[in-house]
């Protein structure tokens, strides 16, 4: 596993700090992104403490050319990018019904879960036909694949990342570069907490909607990231990990 390089947006806490901790003790130069210039530095410090190359770069998903240049200074620095894991993402306000939804928040989740997702592929994708291929790893959700009520606008962007995947994995499959994607189920992130220790919500509901009846983990996820970016999953493009406890199969 030594000298790859991986970027993992959206990567200072829940799932993407769990993935670039997975990538960090398998060699892996790590790359985090985050808006968050403080939450970064403490990230990479611990990455580094596991004794791996790590670097932060702030960065805002929604921004092409920002997109753009982090893939350069990436390959400037390290030579190649070998993977991307395409984590940073948003649920948006809920609103109630999708008539009642603003378009400023339909707007703004589709420009960060998709849009800038599309980014992260466009970038990554061109430096890596340079340099022989590479694996491209995106975040969907069982949203991707259901429908779930008071939740119009995130659905449509995971539905839509479903697709986008799909499409660049057979549009690059003969070219070195696989595309592929996991789609978690309920996840115990800060998140999900806040909203569990709001009141809002119970542990023991959410987990429920699951035939496992119990919610994942961030590293549960990381485990399905790093399966299909790594070369355990090299006859794999175009698919869709659903790591759920079994709610995609109900």
């Amino acid at each position: 596993m030594q000298n790859k390089t991986v970027i993992i947006t959206g990567a200072t806490t829940g799932i993407g700090k769990a993935t670039a901790l997975a990538f960090a003790k398998a060699g892996y130069n790590v790359v985090i992104t985050s808006r968050n210039q403080v939450r970064g530095e403490e990230t990479i410090k611990e990455i580094k403490d596991t004794g791996a190359e790590a670097s932060f770069m702030l960065l805002d998903v929604t921004n092409e050319q920002e997109f753009a240049k982090l893939i350069d200074d990436v390959v400037t620095k390290y030579g190649k990018l070998d993977a991307i894991v395409n984590n940073a993402g948003i649920s948006g306000e809920q609103a109630g019904f999708l008539a009642d939804s603003s378009t400023e928040n339909f707007k703004s989740v589709l420009d960060t879960n998709l849009m800038g997702l599309f980014y992260g592929m466009k970038y990554a994708i061109k430096a890596m036909l340079k340099t022989g291929g590479g694996s491209i790893v995106n975040l969907a959700s069982i949203a991707g694949a259901n429908g779930i009520s008071y939740s119009a606008q995130y659905c449509a962007s995971k539905h839509a990342v479903v697709g986008l995947t799909k499409a660049g994995a057979v549009e690059y499959a003969t070219q070195g570069i696989r595309i592929n994607a996991v789609a978690p189920g309920a996840i115990k992130t800060d998140i999900l907490k806040a909203a569990i220790d709001s009141g809002s919500y119970s542990e023991e509901s959410i987990g429920a909607i699951h035939p496992m009846k119990r919610l994942g983990t961030p590293e549960d996820i990381a485990n399905g990231i790093f399966y299909l970016a790594s070369d355990a999953s090299t006859f794999m493009t175009g698919t869709v990990l659903f790591v759920d406890g079994g709610y995609n199969a109900q």
